[in-house]
Formats: structure tokens, sequence, C-alpha cells
């Protein structure tokens, strides 16, 4: 049986940024939730090892949300290549979910 719901990590260069970024998407009711950590990332970009301070993300929506966030965070980040990773959400208390179902559905026009 496939998820309705998931886990988007994405993550910005600074505090800033990702609150921006956190702020566009739940006002556009495109998750109900986003978590912020401070992080150490190492990783390798143009043949180099990298080591940035970032801010992770953690977002908590739908799979029918997940689109519309994707392009969201794809036109808004400072990235040429953001982190967009989308974890299924296996189970969870039924209340929660069903939270995130009237949180992230779309207004009615």
């Amino acid at each position: 049986m496939e998820s309705s719901y998931c886990i988007v990590i994405t993550t910005a260069p600074d505090r800033e940024k990702a609150e921006n970024l956190a702020e566009g998407i739940l006002g556009n009711h495109l998750a109900a939730c986003v978590q912020m950590a401070d992080i150490r990332s190492f990783f390798i970009w143009e043949g180099a090892i990298q080591k940035e301070s970032e801010v992770a993300l953690y977002i908590k929506t739908t799979d029918a949300r997940y689109s519309d966030l994707e392009a969201y965070i794809l036109e808004n980040h400072s990235y040429d290549v953001p982190e967009i990773i989308k974890l299924p959400v296996t189970g969870g208390l039924p209340a929660y979910l069903n939270w995130l179902d009237s949180t992230t559905a779309q207004p009615k026009a």
C-alpha cells in the first residue's frame, strides 16, 4: 500500500532563507509543518569537498501537494540544485495525519 503522506527534506544556506522558504510553503498550504535544524554539511560539489553550515528543513505534507511543493522550492530556492528528498510516511497517529490533510487542502476559490 502506498503512503498518502511524506516528509520532504531540503536545506538552506542560512536561517533567514530557511524561514522565508518555510513561511512561503505554509502560506501556500503546501505543508502543515516545517521544522528546522542547524546542521554542518559535507558534500562534493564541482569536484571538490565542501563544508558548509546550513539549515535543514523537514517538511510534513501530503503526496497530493508534493508536486506543487517541489515546484515552489525550485522557484524560490537560492541554490542552483537544491536538495529535495521525499520520504514516505508509512504510519502515524490518525489525528495527526488528518491534520496534515486538512491543513494542506487547497483553498477553495
